[in-house]
């Protein structure tokens, strides 16, 4: 098996947990360049907010899409869709990536700007 295989494996599990709990989930992906969060209604599979370092505002405010910084502004970001919609409690799929650096950074933005876990 191979890194992504290894990490697709782990995601599968966690998703479906999630959905065994039918509960809103915060979706994370990250790419070397970018990072991405969703939250995703788990009974109709319907993304009720989104968020992304390719976004215009965020990409003027941010150097580089793929930073810690960067990660910190989607998840303060991903609060506020959250709230507008309605959402305040979310289950966190982290996607199988490890709980470090980029994706811890976005949980605790997220956290801080009102999402609870």
């Amino acid at each position: 098996m191979d890194k992504n295989e290894t990490r697709l494996r782990r995601a599968r599990k966690t998703r479906a947990k999630i959905a065994e709990l039918k509960v809103v989930r915060l979706s994370v992906h990250r790419t070397n360049s970018h990072i991405y969060a969703q939250i995703i209604d788990e009974t109709g599979g319907k993304v009720l907010a989104s968020a992304s370092s390719l976004e215009a505002e965020v990409r003027t405010a941010v150097k580089h899409g793929s930073s810690v910084e960067a990660a910190t502004a989607i998840g303060k970001r991903i609060a506020e869709k959250a709230k507008a919609a309605g959402i305040q409690n979310v289950a966190f799929d982290r996607s199988g990536f490890k709980y470090h650096g980029r994706v811890k950074a976005l949980a605790d933005a997220a956290r801080e700007g009102g999402l609870v876990f």
